[in-house]
């Protein structure tokens, strides 16, 4: 389907005329493009806004002042339409610091109305007839200059997203869902973001490392701090260097030559190449450093009497969302399940002290919950 023209964004004049147009706008719907499969570490590499009348392509590698978007992306006057918006927000943060207010997320509403099929390439097929190219699902969203054709894809992320969430809304309303997906909408907009650090004892949950013996998982360790070197320094994802399951590979077999190399997972010319002989090293070595001593798991299993009540709960949750013909998670979230089994409220002021317990799942659910809670 051929689109009218965008407007790609990336010099000051451009950006400031892009700013005033969508700034005097009720509704936007943004998505992004980063370069996850390109990156130690993901940065956002284009931001797409469309309004009513206009689709812009913004490139925040071309040294933009963003500051105005991270104001929009924070003003609770002005909706903000996603897809799937979780991933993008926790970029939003981690990259710029920006929190936002005032959600539409498109993906929760087809989830709350009980579609079946969420991803935005089958929603838009199946309301409108539209077929997405996936050719540059997979692009490195860093290079430039970018095609006309990957400028195309991006567009059609958000192309029609307001129109969607039109007929969304008017449906959740029609189904008397509309404050559900609001509070929902809230609930996902509060991004919390992991340390997303290094763990230099993270080897340990690599599969198969526990079944090794102590100088097999010597080998582990060494590869694994190796990779994460050679990644840091190419700016590399880490399953670039080489996969959990070559480190695992390398490790049992434990090779003297090079020559031995092209017969493990993953291990391909150019791999071999440039990280052979410097592998062998590692292997060899290894078994001479100090034995791997693993981390306490602080993950300690919950009382049994908490135990309990989640699992009364989870079987409580997944009857009522078959009835109503969505998945579990739209009734109640994992966690908060577990803060009910934690908390075990035993009056309706009592489910108040429940943080992750919103007021209108408290007022639907409340009364349910709290059988299931004094039931033995």
């Amino acid at each position: 389907m051929r689109l009218p023209p965008f407007k790609f964004v990336e010099t000051p004049r451009e950006w400031q005329a892009c700013l005033e147009s969508i700034q005097a706008e009720p509704h936007l719907a943004i998505d992004l493009e980063a370069n996850s499969l390109y990156a130690y570490r993901e940065k956002v590499c284009l931001i797409q806004i469309s309004i009513p009348g206009q689709d812009y392509i913004i490139d925040p590698m071309a040294g933009l002042e963003l500051n105005s978007l991270g104001d929009i992306i924070k003003d609770g006057s002005i909706e903000k339409v996603f897809h799937a918006a979780e991933y993008d927000l926790i970029l939003l943060k981690r990259q710029y610091g920006w929190v936002l207010h005032n959600l539409f997320d498109t993906m929760w509403a087809v989830r709350i109305l009980g579609y079946d099929r969420c991803g935005l390439a089958n929603i838009l097929a199946d309301f409108y007839g539209v077929k997405l190219n996936k050719r540059h699902q997979k692009a490195n969203w860093s290079k430039r200059p970018l095609s006309e054709s990957m400028l195309a894809y991006a567009q059609m992320d958000t192309h029609f997203l307001l129109t969607l969430r039109e007929r969304l809304s008017s449906e959740l309303e029609a189904a008397s869902c509309l404050e559900e997906a609001q509070e929902i909408f809230a609930e996902q907009s509060q991004i919390q973001l992991n340390a997303n650090g290094f763990d230099p004892n993270g080897f340990w949950s690599i599969s198969g490392n526990n079944d090794l013996s102590q100088d097999q998982q010597k080998i582990v360790r060494d590869l694994y701090l190796y990779r994460d070197q050679q990644a840091r320094r190419q700016d590399r994802p880490l399953f670039k260097i080489f996969a959990d399951r070559t480190i695992i590979e390398l490790a049992i077999t434990a090779p003297k030559y090079v020559n031995q190399l092209p017969a493990i997972h993953g291990m391909s010319k150019g791999q071999i190449r440039r990280y052979g002989r410097q592998i062998l090293r590692i292997i060899e070595e290894a078994p001479k450093g100090p034995v791997p001593k693993k981390p306490r798991n602080n993950s300690h299993r919950p009382p049994e009497p908490v135990a309990r009540r989640y699992e009364r709960l989870r079987n409580w949750r997944k009857t009522r969302a078959q009835a109503r013909g969505v998945e579990s998670d739209v009734i109640l979230s994992r966690g908060t399940l577990w803060d009910l089994a934690r908390i075990n409220p035993r009056t309706d002021n009592d489910l108040g002290n429940v943080g992750s317990l919103g007021p209108w799942r408290r007022e639907m659910y409340g009364e349910d919950i709290l059988k299931v809670l004094r039931a033995r």
